[in-house]
């Protein structure tokens, strides 16, 4: 009977995914991810572990070496940077990831993240609950322009809801030409969307190519009224960076709803510094996408251990 870990925190003990392993013949072993978790801890959960369904584990090459049962890692989501896949593929173990699971979600916070920056509701709701009455003027997204990064499942979900609010689209990716295939996006090189773009919202994966690629000299390229938007992953963004140019005013602000270290450690620069919010990795936390996660990924685990893994990303 294969064993199975699963550490995403909104999957228990007794739910449909949980049945669906055990109805499979699966013994499941559950140790939630509610923060930073010491790898020694991790190791210990992994032991006699044949596979495991994870969030955002790091499944670094030292954990992978010692986890000496494990065959199968299958993560709830797209991104897949916390594991080393590399490492993994030469202890034969194969990874999974679940593409465009929680695209909708994601493409609807986008949104959300944008109307609360374009009118400024999170300084609004803090300035009444500290006793003011904020009467700031905000902006309409109507006309505004809102450069995507990326375009993949969640970047060509963002689309139609911008267009719906009257936003003008542009995109650079390196998806080829043949792929892109919505006629009502404008798609351009990085420096022109940076330079045009009165939104700029990321949605590409973090590779080595892309570590760090919102850097001051990106920041310098954009609109000194230009909001940056990330819901993909942190380490695109040099940190630092940002919090320099939003202080200087080369750009407006920031929404974040994800960050290099997770939770927000007291000694980021991010902190302090008005004009960036960051929230806490919300993007496809809804419940029909955890619903929709946590089943596809108990079905592409099954489904790899039987050797017919439908999305192995090594």
């Amino acid at each position: 009977m294969p064993r199975v870990l699963v550490t995403a925190d909104y999957l228990r003990p007794g739910d449909e995914t949980d049945l669906y392993l055990r109805a499979a013949g699966c013994e499941t072993r559950h140790a939630p991810m509610t923060g930073r978790r010491d790898p020694e801890d991790l190791v210990s959960a992994l032991a006699g572990v044949d596979a495991a369904l994870v969030a955002n584990e790091p499944l670094t090459a030292d954990v992978l070496a010692r986890a000496g049962r494990l065959k199968v890692v299958v993560r709830t989501g797209v991104g897949y940077d916390s594991i080393d896949v590399g490492a993994a593929a030469r202890l034969g173990i194969r990874v999974s990831n679940l593409p465009g699971i929680n695209a909708n979600a994601v493409a609807e916070y986008t949104l959300g993240l944008l109307l609360a920056s374009a009118r400024r509701l999170v300084e609004s709701a803090t300035g009444v609950a500290a006793g003011a009455w904020p009467r700031e003027d905000g902006h309409e997204l109507r006309g505004a322009t809102l450069g995507l990064v990326g375009y993949g499942a969640t970047a060509r979900a963002v689309v139609p809801l911008a267009r719906a609010f009257g936003m003008e689209v542009v995109c650079a990716t390196g998806v080829p030409e043949e792929l892109r295939d919505d006629s009502s996006v404008r798609f351009v090189a990085l420096p022109e969307l940076l330079a045009r773009s009165d939104y700029v919202s990321i949605h590409c994966a973090l590779t080595d190519r892309t570590r760090g690629l919102f850097d001051a000299g990106a920041f310098a390229r954009m609109k000194r009224t230009a909001l940056l938007i990330n819901t993909a992953r942190g380490a695109i963004v040099d940190e630092q960076a940002l919090a320099d140019a939003v202080r200087s005013g080369a750009i407006a602000g920031a929404a974040l709803d994800v960050v290099t270290r997770e939770p927000l450690p007291p000694e980021s620069p991010l902190r302090g510094v008005r004009g960036i919010t960051v929230y806490s990795h919300l993007a496809g936390q809804t419940a029909q996408a955890r619903r929709a996660s946590g089943l596809a990924g108990a079905e592409e685990l099954v489904a790899s251990l039987r050797g017919r893994p439908r999305f192995a990303v090594n």
